[in-house]
This record gives C-alpha cells, sequence and structure tokens, in this order.
C-alpha cells in the first residue's frame, strides 16, 4: 500500500533528510587515501546521534554499521571494515536515519584522491542518471517513467543498471511501497500522487549488469569485477513537481570538484 504523506509528516522527513544530507557532505569531505570506512562508520554514528536522529541501517535484519560502504566493484551494502581506501578509489556511502518517528535515505559515490577519466565519467553520469529520474517526479506521472528516464541516460552513454536492488517508497519505515526499479518501459506502474515520498537510487555498472553477494551476506558485487556506482535522494512529490528532501546546498560544488578530481 503506497502510504502519502500529511504537510507535517513530510516536515519530519525534511528534518531526518537534513541530517542525512549534512552527514554525508561531512563524511565526503574525509574521504582520502588512508582513511578506512570503518573511520567513516564510526564518525556517521557520532554525527547522527549528535544531531538528535538515529541510524536507520544499523540493526536493520542485522546489518552491523550506520554506514554501508561499497568501494570499486562493491555495488551496494558493502560493511565498513579498517581497510584503508587507496588513491584511485571509488567509495559509494550509503545512509539513512529516523527521526521523529519517520526515515530519510540517500547516497553518493565519491572518488578517493585522483581517479581514472573512465570512473569520474561513471560518477558524472550515474548522478545525471539520478536527476533523470527525478525530473520525472510529477502529478499524475508513473512510478516506471522514473526508471525509464535512468535506464535511457546510462545506456546511451555505455554503461548498464543493475536489476538485482531498486529504489522504494519511504516514509514511516524505511522501505515502503512502491518499488522503483531503475529500468523498463515508461507509462507503468502507480501514477504518482501528491505526498508519496520516494528514495531513487540508480547503481550503474561500467561492465555487465549481473551481480552476485560475497559470503557475508551482505555486499553485492559486480559478477565481472568492474566498477559500479551509486547516488539515491528521498524525494516528495508536491503540487509544482518535487522536492528532493535530502539535497544539501553543495551538491553543485561537489559535481563541480569531481570533473577536476581526473588522474591523466
Amino acid at each position: 500500500m503506497i502510504v502519502c504523506k500529511s504537510p507535517a509528516e513530510i516536515e519530519h522527513m525534511r528534518e531526518a533528510s537534513m541530517v542525512v544530507a549534512d552527514v554525508l557532505a561531512e563524511l565526503a569531505a574525509l574521504v582520502a587515501p588512508g582513511v578506512s570506512t570503518l573511520d567513516l562508520d564510526v564518525e556517521a554514528e557520532r554525527l547522527v546521534r549528535a544531531a538528535g536522529a538515529e541510524p536507520a541501517f544499523k540493526g536493520y535484519r542485522g546489518y552491523p554499521c550506520t554506514l554501508c560502504a561499497s568501494r570499486n566493484e562493491e555495488v551496494i551494502h558493502g560493511i565498513p571494515s579498517k581497510r584503508p581506501l587507496a588513491e584511485g578509489d571509488i567509495i559509494s556511502l550509503d545512509m539513512g536515519v529516523k527521526k521523529n518517528g519517520f526515515f530519510a535515505d540517500s547516497a553518493v559515490t565519491v572518488p578517493v584522491g585522483s581517479v581514472t577519466e573512465d570512473a569520474a565519467r561513471l560518477l558524472r553520469v550515474t548522478q545525471e542518471a539520478l536527476e533523470k529520474g527525478i525530473e520525472q517526479v510529477r502529478l499524475g506521472g508513473r512510478v516506471s517513467d522514473i526508471g525509464h528516464a535512468i535506464q535511457r541516460h546510462v545506456e546511451t552513454n555505455g554503461f548498464s543498471v543493475v536489476r538485482e536492488f531498486v529504489g522504494h517508497g519511504i516514509g514511516a519505515s524505511l522501505h515502503e511501497d512502491p518499488q522503483i526499479a531503475n529500468y523498463g518501459e515508461p507509462g507503468r506502474g502507480p501514477r504518482l500522487a501528491e505526498g508519496m515520498t520516494l528514495a531513487i537510487e540508480p547503481m550503474v555498472n561500467v561492465g555487465r549488469p549481473a551481480v552476485k553477494m560475497l559470503a557475508d551476506g551482505w555486499t553485492a558485487v559486480t559478477r565481472d569485477g568492474s566498477l559500479s556506482a551509486h547516488f539515491e535522494h528521498t524525494v516528495v512529490v508536491t503540487k509544482e513537481g518535487r522536492e528532493i528532501l535530502t539535497l544539501h546546498p553543495a551538491d553543485e560544488r561537489a559535481r563541480q570538484l569531481l570533473g577536476a578530481a581526473v588522474r591523466n
């Protein structure tokens, strides 16, 4: 069942979303060669709790950490560890919080130092694909319009979209209806209505779309070992179209910095 949120409930989600956006921005600024993803996880939990929120992922179905940290060929749900990041890595930081009874969820993939031109292009195209999907959020649109726009942009640029994992509704629960695939034909699925809140999250591979699970039961990696990127925002359908609840003021600056972080 799809639940449309009241203005008061959306305000609670807006508060939770700002915690996510602020924490992810701080974590992204800490990413550097030699920093471990466990260091980032510890800082994430400290910042979330200092903001009066609770980590949404920690303890969810047994997940052990506040942050999902997925590097290079890891697609999603990477468990933070003591292994240090290395120059040229890319790292996806995915995090959710609960505040005042409501959830927010967002993800960003960032370069570690200087990265290859191919890696930088993957990050750019995946972020653009998220933006293309969000542009389809409007009253009367269809859920599948979002995934169609994402798939078209990704495949036009020579990359592939992961099929096994999808976006989702979000609100009083971390995962709600509807599911939001990042592929498919337009004009299908539920119509978008005012107050619907969606976590839109393309996962994009350099190589083929197939993934496999590691022995930890959480980490999904590309089957062919190619790089993968993941971007996500929590979005609400409004009368005017949409509001990106987890949008941080520094997002545009971060996109510009990515373009400068290319290793020749």
